[in-house]
C-alpha cells in the first residue's frame, strides 16, 4: 500500500542526442515518511507502478530494486518490456541474486546496474551478460574507461551518467557517447540568445491559433495549412499519435474539427510552435514540456470543467516554451489573446491554474515540496500520483 504522504518524482534518462530514453522514477525526499528504508521504498514504488501497468504501453521506467524484490510477487504484475530493474552491486554479488537476474533477464526484464566503477566490472564479468545499463556518478574519474570498456565487450552494455546536474555536464558525457540521467533538467534549459528570432514557420503557426481562438471558419484554417504541406503532415501525424487514443485516423484539419472541436487543434498546433526553433530545440525539453502540460491537465480533470482542464495543458505547455524557443515567452503572449486566468498563471503562479501549475513543476525536482502544493488543492498524494504517471505514460506514445 502507498502511504498518502509520498510523491512521485521523475528524472528523464537521455542519450547523447537529447532523445528521452525512459524515466527514472522515485519518491520525493522531503516531507513526512521521507525517513522510510530504502527497501520499503522500493516496494512500494514497484507497487504503484504495477498497479497502473495497462497504461503503460512504450517507453521505459527504472526502478530501484534490491536482492529480495527479484523474486517478488509484484514482479509478475509488472510489463517486463517496460520495466528496467536497477541493481546495486551487492545484488550482483551472491551467486542466488545472479541466478536471480538473469531469470528476469531471460523473462524480459531490463537490467541495470548502479554505483558501478571500473575495479567492479572487470573483476565481475558473469553477471555483466544480463546488463543492458550500468549507472555511474557523473563526475566518476573512471567514465572515460568504463564507456571504453563496455563498448569492447561483448555483448555491450549502455553506460548511463547518473545525476547529470547541467547541460555542461551532459555535454560532456554525450562526447563519450554517454547516457545520462538529468535530474535538474527543468531547472537547467538553454540559455536564451538575445538574437534569436520567431521565424516564418512560427509566425504561420501563430496566425493559425489567433484564428482558432476567434472560431474562424475551417476552410480558411485549411487555406493557411495548405501553404505549408510539412506542416500539415506534422500537424496530422500528431493528431494520429497513439497517445491521443482516437479510433479512426484523422485525414485532415476539418475532420479534426469536426469530430474533436478546435480546443484541441490549439493545442496541436502548440505543440508545433514549441519545435519550430531547430536552432535551440531539445528533445528532451520537448518531451519534458508536454509531460508538464498533460500532467496539469489531468490534475484538473478532477475538479475542473472539460475546458478549464484544457487550459491547463496550454499553461503547462506556455511555461516552457520559451526555453524551447529561445526568446522571453512574453514575446509570444504579445501575439496571442489568451483567457487571462492563463495568462495569470504563466506570470506570476496565481489563480487556480497558477497553483496546479506551481504543482506540477514541484514534481519535477526531488526536493519540490509537492505534498504542500497537493495540500493547497485539496489533493491527495494518490490523485497526484496517478497524474503524474499517466502524463509519463501518455507523452511517449506522441509522435515528435
Amino acid at each position: 500500500m502507498i502511504p498518502e504522504n509520498r510523491y512521485l518524482f521523475r528524472a528523464p534518462l537521455l542519450d547523447p542526442k537529447q532523445h528521452v530514453i525512459g524515466y527514472r522514477l522515485a519518491w520525493q525526499k522531503n516531507g513526512p515518511g521521507s525517513d522510510i528504508s530504502d527497501a520499503a521504498d522500493s516496494q512500494q514504488l514497484l507497487a504503484f507502478v504495477a498497479g497502473h501497468v495497462d497504461e503503460i504501453k512504450s517507453g521505459l521506467f527504472f526502478l530501484d530494486a534490491n536482492p529480495a524484490l527479484l523474486s517478488a510477487q509484484v514482479l509478475q504484475t509488472l510489463s517486463p518490456e517496460n520495466t528496467v530493474l536497477v541493481l546495486g552491486r551487492d545484488g550482483l554479488l551472491d551467486a542466488v541474486d545472479v541466478d536471480s537476474a538473469k531469470s528476469l533477464h531471460q523473462r524480459g526484464f531490463v537490467l541495470a546496474l548502479r554505483d558501478a566503477d571500473l575495479a567492479f566490472l572487470r573483476a565481475n564479468e558473469a553477471p555483466l551478460s544480463c546488463l543492458t545499463y550500468v549507472l555511474v556518478g557523473a563526475g566518476h574519474p573512471d567514465l572515460t574507461e568504463i564507456s571504453k570498456f563496455a563498448r569492447h565487450r561483448r555483448p555491450p552494455f549502455c553506460v548511463v551518467a547518473d545525476k547529470i546536474p547541467d547541460w555542461q555536464a551532459f555535454d560532456a558525457c554525450a562526447s563519450l557517447g554517454v547516457c545520462g540521467v538529468f535530474e535538474n533538467l527543468c531547472l537547467a534549459p538553454h540559455a536564451m540568445s538575445p538574437s534569436v528570432k520567431l521565424g516564418p514557420q512560427a509566425r504561420q503557426i501563430l496566425q493559425l491559433m489567433q484564428m482558432v481562438q476567434g472560431d474562424a471558419d475551417i476552410r480558411n484554417l485549411e487555406k493557411v495549412l495548405k501553404s505549408d504541406v510539412a506542416l500539415a503532415y506534422k500537424l496530422l501525424r500528431y493528431i494520429n499519435s497513439a497517445g491521443f487514443g482516437l479510433q479512426v485516423e484523422i485525414e485532415s484539419p476539418r475532420h479534426a474539427v469536426a469530430m474533436l472541436g478546435y480546443s484541441p487543434l490549439f493545442r496541436w498546433l502548440l505543440l508545433l510552435l514549441a519545435r519550430t526553433n531547430s536552432t535551440v530545440f531539445s528533445p528532451a525539453l520537448m518531451q519534458a514540456a508536454m509531460v508538464r502540460g498533460r500532467f496539469a491537465e489531468l490534475l484538473g480533470q478532477g475538479f475542473l470543467s472539460r475546458k478549464e482542464a484544457d487550459n491547463l495543458f496550454v499553461v503547462g505547455m506556455f511555461s516552457f516554451l520559451d526555453h524551447l524557443l529561445g526568446i522571453p515567452i512574453q514575446e509570444v503572449l504579445s501575439q496571442l489573446v489568451l483567457p487571462e486566468p492563463v495568462v495569470q498563471a504563466l506570470r506570476s503562479r496565481e489563480g487556480v491554474y497558477g497553483q496546479v501549475l506551481a504543482l506540477a513543476e514541484a514534481s519535477e525536482r526531488e526536493g519540490g515540496g509537492a505534498a504542500d502544493f497537493a495540500e493547497a488543492l485539496s489533493m491527495t498524494a494518490t490523485q497526484v500520483n496517478q497524474a503524474h504517471l499517466s502524463a509519463l505514460a501518455w507523452v511517449q506514445n506522441i509522435k515528435l
